[in-house]
């Protein structure tokens, strides 16, 4: 299936708790419930940090509440704070000083606020957080430069949601100092280009960019990254760089955009599940022979769109162009134009054992020819065009689900 949206670090969905604290004396009313030393205060009709709780908490929750502003003085009582959430409140702003005494917090969610508004002042807030591992600023109507000011020296993030916000183009700038980046969700912004937005995040291994407005992936780079996603996007061509090293992607989808070919995969790679379903793809080598003509290109260029530099050049009609895909054990194509394979195409995935190849234009099959691997165990031809089949005695009787439904 394809790859989902990257885990938030909260939800923002919690019940209400109105318990009865210990007080010196007397109990007292409180609008948080205590479990070991978390402080859960969502949904209590705050407009400040709560006086009163345990001096050694180490997890606040403030979902669902009225901040407009955290001040400086709100966390002075809680020192060992390791986790900080204020989502889905009408936050504005972070005054400079406001983790001056919270040099251990970890964790923190300011998602689903209107941060746009005091961005500045809430960058000088952040910075004073040597340890922050995790910070979700999603849904925050946050503009590129915005992002930029905001992540200004947090050098020990290692998790990062911008989701939800306004972000158009990223560039060099945009993540420099994020070098312990290890996770990004971008997705559901209005992206439409990326100009060497990641070459300052060597450790990046998940990148969600899905739902937003990318043309095309050409000059694709990031050997380090092990889940890529994406998908939703208006992707016409993706080209990855032809480089020596091995990639680490395992998983890479690219569902639901305008793919025209079968993508230009790297030559040396892990990748496990490749996900291409509702696009345009067609294979390129029948094109060769009955579509070009004498004054016809064979290659198509990519120019990056500032100074023109780093031109990527692709030959088409070149079957050998799939790259490795020695690896792969799912494999989506459902919701194509493909109207055959490729010679040798299925036999360069020998571990592969899911071939899901419903509502595209194939009419013919030879499962012997093919020679599909072993492990294949669910093969999905339905909807298609499909006249005939071919398949010996042992692949009749093989555990092999095949799934044809309608075929015209």
């Amino acid at each position: 299936m394809p790859v989902h949206s990257l885990t938030p670090i909260l939800l923002c969905l919690l019940p209400v708790w109105i318990i009865l604290t210990p007080g010196s004396c007397h109990p007292q009313l409180s609008p948080c419930q205590l479990i070991q030393r978390s402080a859960l205060c969502n949904n209590a009709n705050l407009s400040s940090v709560p006086s009163g709780l345990p001096h050694n908490t180490e997890e606040l929750q403030l979902n669902y509440n009225h901040f407009q502003t955290l001040q400086d003085d709100s966390l002075l009582g809680y020192p060992s704070l390791k986790t900080l959430s204020l989502a889905c409140n009408s936050l504005e702003k972070l005054e400079s000083n406001t983790f001056q005494n919270s040099k251990l917090l970890e964790s923190l969610n300011l998602a689903n606020n209107k941060l746009y508004i005091g961005y500045t002042e809430t960058s000088y807030a952040l910075k004073k957080l040597p340890g922050l591992k995790a910070l979700d600023l999603s849904e925050n109507e946050l503009h590129d430069e915005f992002v930029t000011i905001l992540l200004q020296n947090l050098t020990s993030i290692e998790y990062l949601n911008l989701s939800g916000n306004l972000l158009q183009r990223l560039d060099e700038t945009s993540f420099s100092d994020l070098h312990q980046l290890k996770e990004l969700d971008l997705q559901r912004n209005i992206m439409f280009e990326l100009d060497g937005a990641f070459d300052s995040n060597p450790k990046l291994q998940r990148l969600n960019l899905a739902f937003n407005y990318l043309p095309c992936l050409t000059d694709f780079h990031m050997t380090q990254l092990v889940v890529l996603n994406v998908s939703h996007n208006f992707i016409e061509w993706f080209i990855s760089n032809d480089l020596n090293e091995t990639f680490q992607l395992e998983t890479l989808d690219l569902s639901n955009n305008k793919l025209l070919f079968f993508p230009f995969l790297p030559s040396h790679s892990k990748l496990r599940n490749l996900y291409l379903s509702h696009n345009n793809v067609r294979f390129y080598d029948q094109l060769a022979d009955n579509g070009t003509s004498l004054n016809s290109t064979t290659t198509v260029e990519f120019y990056n769109l500032k100074n023109h530099m780093r031109n990527v050049t692709a030959r088409l009609w070149d079957d050998g162009l799939h790259g490795d895909i020695s690896s792969l054990e799912i494999l989506d194509l459902r919701g194509n134009q493909v109207e055959y394979f490729p010679v040798g195409f299925i036999q360069k995935m020998p571990t592969l054992s899911r071939l899901q190849m419903c509502t595209n234009c194939l009419e013919t099959l030879n499962l012997t020819s093919e020679q599909f691997s072993g492990s294949l165990y669910e093969l999905d031809i339905s909807n298609n065009r499909l006249n005939q089949i071919v398949a010996d005695e042992g692949q009749r009787g093989s555990a092999l689900s095949m799934h044809m439904g309608s075929n015209k």
